[in-house]
């Protein structure tokens, strides 16, 4: 099963667990790290040089909370964990009001309101990177991915149309240079 090895990637990092700690007794509401991290973990161990952790741009957090949509939850959110954890480059983001800022942050029509977390995690910009993963109460890992996990854990970067044009898809492939990061990744445009 594809979930069982992402969660042993994920165990095999004594940060990202610890990150995923630090999540967990947060107290933010059904919060997930995603993204980045969990694609520089996978892509490091897989297809480049190891997983270093000081080469992560940001740990986004992502949390839904639909009692608060201000935009200074956000910055509240990431202040905590901060705390918990000066070093990382930490990121929380509540999903529940992306639906607020999100169309004058990036352009295009209005987005409506996200309800789950793999609601959230289903519109992120690449298949590969629509993954998040969290720490329940018995530490035990659990996973989600609406798309699959089939991109991340073999390599293939793929456009995840949902929300990103093809505009932006081909701005964050040059900013990311995948194939240069993690050698024997696939580039699909």
């Amino acid at each position: 099963m594809r979930e069982d090895e992402l969660r042993e990637l994920v165990q095999r990092s004594p940060w990202l667990i610890r990150a995923l700690g630090v999540v967990r007794d947060s107290g933010l509401p059904d919060a997930w790290i995603g993204a980045g991290a969990v694609r520089d973990l996978a892509w490091g161990v897989r297809y480049g040089d190891g997983f270093d952790p000081s080469s992560v741009r940001d740990v986004d957090v992502v949390f839904l909370d639909p009692t608060d949509l201000s935009r200074d939850y956000d910055d509240r959110a990431t202040r905590r964990l901060m705390v918990a954890w000066p070093d990382p480059p930490w990121e929380a983001k509540n999903q529940a009001a992306v639906h607020t800022w999100y169309p004058a942050k990036f352009g295009g029509g209005p987005v409506a309101p996200l309800r789950t977390i793999a609601d959230a995690v289903a519109t992120w910009p690449e298949y590969a990177t629509a993954v998040a993963v969290r720490l329940d109460a018995h530490d035990q890992i659990a996973v989600c991915a609406p798309h699959g996990l089939d991109d991340l854990l073999d390599g293939v970067w793929r456009c995840n149309p949902t929300r990103v044009s093809p505009e932006i898809s081909r701005q964050r492939l040059v900013r990311h240079r995948p194939a240069e990061r993690w050698p024997g990744v696939r580039v699909v445009t």
